[in-house]
């Protein structure tokens, strides 16, 4: 009976120490970024960037509820793309294409929507989805 409950009581504590505890850190995307940290991957700098740490941040106009969601915008180098992440997407940013010499940005033809970006006052933005003022 002793060595019964002897092998019970080690069994049972060899479980408790077999268990592992989740990885802090442990939720890194295909690109190594750690989503829980605010990091997304951004395909222009192509690296981990916090979306809401860049300099040019927008408000959503008409917020669904009681919450408000924000993006940001990053411009490449020569300002011929800039890139935007709009939150609940299936993709995690979308690539805009300036329109000639103009300061207009356009989505291409790869995504169902249409995404416009535009000057806005005197520093600011606006982005439009099928024409219509969704962050500015």
């Amino acid at each position: 009976m002793k060595k019964t409950i002897l092998f019970s009581v080690m069994f049972l504590g060899s479980l408790v120490f077999a268990q592992k505890a989740p990885v802090v850190g442990g939720d890194r995307d295909v690109h190594g970024c750690i989503a829980s940290a605010g990091y997304t991957y951004s395909q222009l700098r192509n690296n981990c960037v916090k979306v809401f740490n860049q300099k040019i941040k927008l408000k959503e106009v008409n917020p669904e509820g009681s919450s408000t969601s924000m993006t940001a915008v990053i411009f490449s180098k020569n300002m011929k793309k800039a890139e935007i992440f709009i939150p609940h997407q299936s993709a995690k940013s979308i690539i805009l294409e300036r329109d000639g010499t103009g300061k207009i940005w356009k989505s291409g033809s790869h995504i169902n929507e249409s995404y416009v970006l535009v000057p806005y006052k005197k520093k600011g933005y606006q982005i439009k989805k099928d024409d219509v003022v969704i962050y500015q």
